[in-house]
C-alpha cells in the first residue's frame, strides 16, 4: 500500500514537472518565432546580396530590391533591438513585502532549509513577509530588485510568507503549509522554466512602461509601440504560461505529500480561519484607526485575539485550547514585535494608502490605547462633522433654541431634525369639519354618477386603481427627506476631506522620494560600514492603496455612522459609558461593562424612517440625557 502511494506520488510529480517543461518550451518557441520574424528581412537581404555577388541576381530591378529590403531590415532590426532592450531592462512588478534578514530569523531560515533538504529541492534565496493570508515564491533576480534586497541569494526565488500565519499557526502547522510552496523551487531551478518565466515577466513589465510619468512625449510614443508588441507576445504565451504554472504547482504538491501530510490537512483549516479573522481585523478594527491617522502597531498579534474571540463565539474554544499551548511560529523570529510593527505599517500602506513612515499625523497606536486614541476620538470627530453640516444647512438657526445653541451641540438637535411628522396623527385643521364633509360629498357624488352609468363593478375597479396609484406615489417618495439632504451634504464634506488627505499623501510621497534620491550617494558610500537592518520594505512605488478594503459607502450609511457616533458621545458624557474595542466588530460602546449591541437598528429607524421612539426608549433605559451638550473634537 505504501509502495503504491509512493509510486503514484513520484509519477504525479514527474508528470507535473514534465508538463511544466513542455509548456516552458512552448513559451520559448514563441520567443524564437518573434526573433526569427525580426531577422527575416535581414536574411532576405543577405540572400539578395549573395545573389548579386555570384551574378545570379543582376539588373536594375534586383538592385532596387536589395536597397528596399536593406532599409526594411535595418528598420526591423532597430525596432526589435528596442523591444528587446525594453523587455530586458523593464522592472517587473514586485509584491511589497517586509524582508527578513537571516540574522533576524535564524530559526525560520533553518526550518525552511531543513524543509528544502527533506524535499530534495534548492532552498529559497531569502524570506519575506506580506500582510496577507497567503504564501508563494517570487522571482526577484532582476537587477532592479537586487538593489533593494537586504539578503543575499544565488538566483533562487524568494519565499513570501503571510505574516498572520506566523502569529496564529504553530511551528508544525507552518512547516506543513510551507511544504508545497518550498517544493516549487525544484521546478523553478530548471533552465527552461526559469527562462520562460523571465520572458513572461519582462513582457508584463514592458506593457506597463508607457504609464511611466518620467517619459517625455517622444519616448512615450515609442513606449506605446513597444507595449503593443509586448501585448501581442503575451497573448500568444498566455495559455502556455498558465499551464506551465499549473504543472509547477502540481509537481510541488505531489512532492510535498511526503512531508507532514497529516498535519497539512489540519493546517489548511487554520489557513481558512486565519483569513476570516484577518479580514475582520482589517475592515472592522484597523480601518477606523487608519482613517483617524493612527495605525495599529501590532496587527499580527491582534489577529490572535480576533481568532480567539471568533472561536469563543462559535464555541470552538475547547478544540483550540490544546493547539494554543504549543509553540507559536512567531517564536522563530528574534524580534517579533519589530517585525509585527513593520508588517502593520505595510498593511496600512497597501490597504489604506498611508505614508511610508510614521509622522505627527501618522502615529502608531497600541491596542491598550485603542479605545481612547481611536474609538473616542473617532466618535467625537464624526459628531463634530455632523454638527458642522447641520450648521451649514442652517438647522441650528432655524430651531430657535438659543439657550441650547449657546450651551453646545446636543443629541436632541439631531433627533429633532431627522424626525418626520407621524402620518397617523390628528389633523391640525380638524378632521370633523370641511375636509371629511367635502370628501364624503365628493365620494357620494362619484358613487351616484358611477351607479347611474354602470353597475357597481365599475366603481370598485376605479376605486382600486386610485388606491394602487396612491400607494405607488407613496413608494416613490423618500422615507426621510431631511435625512437625504443631510446625507448628501455629509458625503460632499467627506469627499473634500478625502481629496485633501490624498493631496497631502502625494506631497509627502514626492518629498520622501526626493529625499531618498539625495541620500542615495551617501548611503552607497557608507554601505560597507553600516549594519544591515533586520527588516526593510520593498516593492513598487506606485500610487497606494493598491488593495482598498471597502467600496464607497452610501450617504445613508455615512449618516447612520455619524448619528451613532453622536449617540455614543452623549452616552459617554452623560451615562458613564466607556469606549471599547471588539476584536471582530471594531469600536464598541460599553454600558455597565457590556457591549451595547442593540443600538444600530434604533439609529436606522431614525435615519431611514424618521422614527425617534426606538432610540428615545433606549436612551431612557440606559440613562443617557440627549438634551445635555456633548464634548466634540
Amino acid at each position: 500500500m505504501y509502495g503504491v502511494s509512493g509510486t503514484g506520488s513520484v509519477v504525479g510529480e514527474e508528470w507535473g514537472a514534465r508538463a511544466a517543461r513542455s509548456r516552458a518550451l512552448a513559451v520559448l518557441r514563441v520567443r524564437g518565432r518573434a526573433l526569427g520574424l525580426a531577422v527575416l528581412p535581414t536574411a532576405v537581404a543577405v540572400v539578395l546580396y549573395a545573389g548579386g555577388v555570384t551574378d545570379h541576381f543582376t539588373g536594375a530591378a534586383w538592385d532596387a530590391a536589395r536597397w528596399v529590403v536593406t532599409v526594411l531590415a535595418v528598420l526591423v532590426l532597430l525596432a526589435a533591438t528596442a523591444v528587446a532592450l525594453v523587455v530586458a531592462r523593464a522592472r517587473p512588478a514586485a509584491t511589497p513585502t517586509v524582508e527578513l534578514a537571516e540574522t533576524s530569523a535564524p530559526d525560520l531560515y533553518r526550518l525552511v532549509r531543513d524543509l528544502a533538504d527533506r524535499l530534495g529541492v534548492p532552498p529559497p534565496a531569502a524570506i519575506a513577509l506580506t500582510p496577507d493570508c497567503d504564501s508563494w515564491l517570487e522571482d526577484r533576480t532582476h537587477r532592479a530588485h537586487r538593489l533593494h534586497r537586504t539578503t543575499g541569494g544565488d538566483g533562487a526565488p524568494v519565499l513570501v510568507i503571510g505574516s498572520p500565519f506566523l502569529w496564529w499557526m504553530r511551528v508544525g502547522e507552518l512547516r506543513a503549509v510551507l511544504a508545497p510552496v518550498v517544493a516549487g523551487t525544484g521546478p523553478a531551478a530548471h533552465p527552461d522554466i526559469a527562462a520562460a518565466r523571465r520572458f513572461i515577466r519582462g513582457l508584463d513589465a514592458a506593457v506597463a512602461v508607457p504609464r511611466d510619468s518620467r517619459l517625455d512625449p517622444l519616448r512615450r510614443l515609442g513606449a506605446h509601440g513597444v507595449g503593443q508588441v509586448a501585448r501581442v507576445l503575451l497573448h500568444a504565451c498566455r495559455g502556455h504560461a498558465a499551464e506551465m504554472e499549473r504543472g509547477v504547482a502540481a509537481a510541488g504538491s505531489e512532492r510535498a505529500q511526503a512531508v507532514d501530510y497529516g498535519v497539512r490537512i489540519v493546517a489548511q483549516e487554520q489557513v481558512g480561519l486565519a483569513y476570516a479573522g484577518w479580514d475582520r481585523l482589517l475592515t472592522r478594527v484597523a480601518l477606523p484607526a487608519w482613517r483617524m491617522g493612527r495605525w495599529p502597531a501590532k496587527l499580527d498579534a491582534g489577529v490572535v485575539s480576533a481568532l480567539t474571540e471568533l472561536s469563543r463565539r462559535d464555541r470552538l474554544a475547547e478544540s483550540f485550547s490544546s493547539r494554543l499551548g504549543e509553540r507559536p511560529a512567531c517564536d522563530l523570529l528574534e524580534e517579533p514585535g519589530a517585525v509585527d510593527e513593520a508588517t502593520s505599517l505595510l498593511a496600512a500602506r497597501l490597504f489604506h494608502g498611508g505614508p511610508a513612515e510614521p509622522g505627527p499625523d501618522w502615529a502608531p497606536v497600541e491596542w491598550s490605547q485603542y479605545p481612547e486614541e481611536v474609538v473616542d476620538r473617532k466618535w467625537r470627530t464624526d459628531a463634530a462633522r455632523l454638527h458642522q453640516v447641520l450648521d451649514g444647512l442652517g438647522v441650528a438657526a432655524a430651531s430657535g433654541d438659543r439657550a441650547a445653541d449657546a450651551a453646545g451641540p446636543t443629541l436632541t438637535q439631531v433627533m429633532a431634525h431627522l424626525t418626520t411628522p407621524s402620518p397617523t396623527g390628528p389633523d391640525p385643521v380638524g378632521s370633523d369639519d370641511g375636509h371629511d364633509t367635502e370628501h364624503d360629498d365628493t365620494h357620494d357624488a362619484a358613487h351616484d354618477d358611477t351607479h347611474d352609468a354602470e353597475p357597481g363593478a365599475v366603481h370598485e375597479d376605479t376605486h382600486e386603481d386610485t388606491h394602487d396609484a396612491a400607494h405607488d406615489d407613496e413608494d416613490d417618495q423618500p422615507g426621510n427627506p431631511a435625512a437625504d439632504a443631510l446625507a448628501g451634504a455629509l458625503s460632499a464634506l467627506l469627499a473634500r476631506e478625502e481629496a485633501a488627505r490624498e493631496a497631502r499623501v502625494v506631497a509627502a510621497a514626492e518629498t520622501a522620494r526626493s529625499a531618498e534620491k539625495s541620500r542615495k550617494p551617501a548611503r552607497t558610500a557608507e554601505k560597507g560600514r553600516t549594519a544591515t537592518p533586520h527588516v526593510a520594505v520593498s516593492g513598487p512605488d506606485g500610487p497606494l492603496p493598491l488593495f482598498p478594503l471597502q467600496p464607497p459607502r452610501t450617504g445613508r450609511d455615512l449618516l447612520a455612522d455619524h448619528v451613532t457616533a453622536m449617540v455614543c458621545c452623549a452616552a459617554v458624557d452623560t451615562a458613564e459609558a466607556t469606549p471599547g474595542l471588539d476584536w471582530l466588530d471594531g469600536p464598541a460602546l460599553l454600558v455597565g461593562g457590556e457591549r451595547a449591541a442593540d443600538l444600530g437598528p434604533r439609529v436606522l429607524a431614525l435615519v431611514e424612517d424618521g422614527d425617534p421612539e426606538p432610540l428615545r426608549a433606549w436612551l431612557t433605559l440606559t440613562g443617557v440625557r440627549p438634551e445635555k451638550p456633548v464634548r466634540l473634537v
